[in-house]
């Protein structure tokens, strides 16, 4: 008697944790990639900052 109780409480508890609804599954966009381009980008452009700086060294050290 033992065992069919056991064997009685692992089936419901085996039944019970492949419980579920049927909902449709959630469909996620897809990520967006957005490309930008700079317009009239040129060489000397990631030298403006540094030169700036050298100038206000230079400024400061004429004092």
């Amino acid at each position: 008697m033992k065992k069919f109780a056991l064997a009685a409480v692992l089936a419901t508890a085996a039944s019970t944790s492949f419980a579920g609804n049927m909902s449709e599954p959630v469909m996620e966009m897809e990520p967006v990639v957005v490309m930008e381009e700079t317009a009239g980008s040129s060489s000397s452009a990631g030298l403006i900052i540094p030169l700036v700086l050298v100038a206000l060294i230079a400024v400061a050290l004429a004092d």
